[in-house]
């Protein structure tokens, strides 16, 4: 596992950070097997009207692997960052959040947002919004960019969350795009944008595989779209068990076809000696 020495790379310090592990802020590589024109539709929408995404829905339902797809689709730098429980922390999740920034735009940070940093408590929440709102702005100017933050569920109940959230979506610049997942949906202050469209939210719901695109995932395995059918009305279009089964599936279809074949071998061989 690679990581880097915070203090070296985020600027000077007389105090001692943690390592940040670059793994989660490094956008996976690994595309998913099908495109979903649907919902990479629904992006690109959201993204040109300037609002902020989120998607919403359980384990395996698809949320990375649509954010994955999209990043490498939408023709802007992405900036990636993976939270875990421990970035509950502010300093953390700034620390990380900040540096997979500058991982596309290397002064982001340094003017007013790194001593600000240092001092991230709830009660200067509000400063420190302003500082991160006023650097992204001043190098957005012919500069996009898109900022997927995957799995923010995982610091949910940090009180200092929403403070921050609510302040910063609202401001962002037009060329900044925000891509939230999340296993749970937004806390309220977060639902008066989507009032105001300036919030897209794609829920479990709209994350669920169509007819069409189970069937599109079944033929990328050599499946039909009968065998695509019966899946998705047991799996009801959740994205994992649909290729679980597809997997699943085209496994026992090669054994079977491997037995048949030295069966067919075999009695060929028998009916020559005979």
């Amino acid at each position: 596992m690679m990581l880097i020495d915070s203090a070296h790379d985020l600027g000077p310090s007389k105090t001692s950070k943690p390592e940040l592990i670059t793994e989660k802020i490094t956008r996976p590589a690994r595309l998913p097997r099908v495109s979903r024109a649907r919902l990479l539709n629904m992006l690109e929408k959201s993204m040109s009207a300037g609002s902020t995404t989120i998607v919403s829905g359980r384990a395996g339902t698809g949320k990375t692997a649509l954010a994955v797809d999209f990043g490498h689709r939408c023709g802007r730098p992405v900036a990636w960052y993976k939270v875990d429980a421990p970035d509950s922390d502010p300093k953390t999740f700034f620390q990380y959040l900040i540096h997979s920034i500058q991982s596309r735009r290397p002064d982001f940070g340094k003017k007013l947002l790194m001593p600000l940093m240092e001092l991230a408590e709830p009660d200067l929440m509000p400063w420190l919004t302003e500082a991160f709102i006023y650097e992204l702005s001043e190098g957005s100017s012919g500069n996009p960019l898109l900022i997927v933050i995957e799995d923010l569920h995982q610091v949910s109940d940090s009180e200092w969350l929403m403070l921050f959230f609510s302040r910063l979506l609202p401001l962002l610049p037009s060329e900044v795009h925000v891509l939230i997942t999340s296993r749970s949906l937004p806390t309220a202050p977060l639902w008066r944008m989507r009032s105001k469209q300036s919030l897209t939210v794609i829920d479990e719901a709209t994350l669920a595989f169509t007819r069409p695109e189970a069937a599109s995932l079944f033929a990328s395995y050599g499946l039909s779209a009968e065998q695509a059918n019966i899946a998705l009305d047991h799996s009801h279009g959740r994205a994992i068990a649909l290729d679980d089964a597809a997997a699943f599936l085209r496994r026992s279809e090669k054994t079977a076809a491997v037995t048949f074949g030295r069966l067919h071998s075999g009695n060929a061989r028998a009916l020559r000696r005979a």
